[in-house]
């Protein structure tokens, strides 16, 4: 794990910064303590990272969880709130154990780039009024309707009468630090490597807002600032620590919210490990499974100190993979980041402006958006193209999960229909005397998906019609598809329609039962 320090360390210090305001931010908006966030983000860093299989992802507080979690503090208390924290954590053990991991594989994969570019596109956005000064909207925000009143697109059009002259100018010079480092620098010599260009932006950053005369029309405003809670002593420290009231346990409440933090932050977790290892260069597998199990102990620990419910997160994860990090120690390392800077330097953290946050997050996410991946998809034919656009509409204009059901019933939708159209081949003929000769050839795998499509057929079947019917090459034909034969043999003989079955035994003609044929293990044609 330790052999690729020198990226990872530098990847860890970018994750750091973008976690930071994103854990603040998401805690905000769950009407949960700022300093909840923080644990989670530590949380999530160092004991899910350490316990997880996944080399890249970053787990943390998740903005999908915020309204869920806001609703179920509003209702509970945040104290009685932390047992159903707990309790959620727990669950996903649980379905770790019993092998529940494997759902995530079964997202088809036009969608999970579909979600990953929808991302995209939503951070961009989401990031260009905090890139004038904006910041109406908490930083990590996915959902297109916002808590403020303003939607993602709304918001845009509202940042122009708030426009901040200093925090633009901020975020100007550290895109350009940014891909001047990245494009130039970091070609030119190791150390740019080593030094990641986000860190020399957000000391530009902090930099600017120290030396620049707070009265200056080009000063960045406070409430513009990362907003870490400031302990004044030890003791004040540690009194922001929140431990749960498990008297509250036996309160069926708490327990709904439990199980509704098990599930929602498992499906976030899946499909974030989908969209990870699909991104990921080396294309490792994280096994699902125990990366359940490690959600869960995560959850559990937050839970037990007061933190924020924890999933794996594509921001963070992203970020990982941007800034050039390799294995899991990258993660480790920014929650003891996390950790150590809450202690040792709040009031260092409290001057970087959330513009040179924002620069770097408008980066990232053009990288998961970019336009090669759409022309991509689209030259990959409809049947990939039309469950990615939706996914990608259906999470900008929505959320994560709302958009990912959509994808996943239009790409159940295509199936089905290419299953109706290519269940079997038919071919239609007629002979020198006249007769009308129908041969149909029946795929390798017959489902009950196929029954429509077969069901049409033999019913359109005209009377004193041969009906040549090939399984030679059928593997499997399922019991439905038999009782529609079975039925068919029937009305073939009002129809004077003749049967000619043709299979790996030979040739059958007017077979009594298909089912007593096909179950048949030592059949023989006649």
């Amino acid at each position: 794990m330790f052999k690729h320090l020198k990226k990872d360390l530098p990847a860890s210090l970018v994750v750091f910064f973008v976690a930071l305001p994103l854990c603040l931010g998401i805690a905000l908006a769950s009407g949960a303590p700022l300093f909840s966030g923080l644990i989670a983000g530590i949380v999530g860093g160092i004991v899910v990272g350490s316990l997880s299989g996944s080399s890249i992802g970053v787990s943390g507080p998740a903005a999908g969880l915020a309204v869920i979690v806001l609703a179920a503090i509003a209702n509970l208390g945040f104290e009685n709130f932390l047992v159903a924290v707990i309790i959620g954590g727990a669950l996903q053990i649980l379905l770790g154990v019993l092998k529940a991991g494997i759902i995530g594989y079964y997202f088809p994969s036009s969608v999970i780039k579909g979600m990953l570019a929808a991302i995209g596109i939503i951070i961009f956005l989401k990031q260009i009024p905090h890139a004038f000064g904006y910041d109406s909207d908490y930083e990590g925000d996915l959902n297109f309707f916002q808590m403020d009143g303003e939607n993602t697109f709304s918001a845009i059009g509202a940042m122009f009468d708030f426009i901040s002259p200093g925090a633009l100018l901020v975020t100007c010079i550290s895109l350009l630090i940014l891909l001047f480092w990245e494009k130039v620098l970091s070609k030119k010599h190791d150390i740019f490597k080593i030094i990641p260009g986000p860190l020399v932006a957000v000391v530009v950053g902090i930099l600017y807002y120290m030396f620049v005369d707070p009265t200056s029309s080009l000063a960045i405003a406070k409430n513009h600032l990362v907003s870490v809670p400031v302990p004044e002593s030890a003791t004040d420290f540690m009194s922001q620590f929140t431990f749960p009231n498990f008297g509250a346990i036996t309160n069926p409440q708490v327990w709904v919210a439990g199980v509704t933090i098990a599930i929602v932050a498992s499906l976030e977790t899946l499909l974030c490990v989908e969209a990870t290892d699909k991104l990921d260069p080396e294309k490792r597998t994280t096994p699902t499974n125990r990366e359940l199990f490690a959600q869960g102990t995560g959850n559990i620990v937050s839970g037990l100190i007061g933190g924020l419910p924890i999933t794996q997160v594509i921001v963070r994860s992203s970020a990982n993979l941007q800034s050039g990090g390799k294995t899991k120690l990258s993660a480790i390392i920014h929650g003891f980041l996390l950790l150590g800077s809450v202690i040792l330097i709040p009031l260092l953290l409290n001057k970087i402006p959330l513009a040179v946050l924002a620069a770097i997050l408008l980066i990232v996410g053009y990288k998961l958006a970019k336009p090669a991946l759409f022309k991509q998809m689209f030259k990959l034919g409809s049947e990939q193209f039309i469950p990615f656009i939706v996914t990608v509409f259906g999470v900008v204009f929505t959320d994560l999960l709302v958009g990912i059901g959509l994808g996943l019933a239009v790409g159940i939708t295509i199936i089905l229909i290419k299953n109706y159209q290519n269940s079997h081949f038919l071919h239609i003929q007629k002979t020198e005397d006249g007769s009308h000769v129908v041969k149909m050839t029946l795929a390798e795998e017959i489902s009950f998906l196929n029954k429509g499509a077969i069901l049409k057929e033999l019913n359109a079947l005209p009377e004193d019609t041969l009906l040549e019917l090939d399984v030679s090459k059928t593997l499997r034909l399922n019991y439905d598809i038999l009782e529609i034969l079975d039925d068919f043999a029937i009305k073939a003989k009002d129809k004077n329609i003749e049967v000619k079955l043709i299979s790996d035994k030979g040739v059958l003609y007017n077979p009594k039962s298909f089912t007593e044929f096909f179950r048949s293990k030592n059949r023989k044609a006649a």
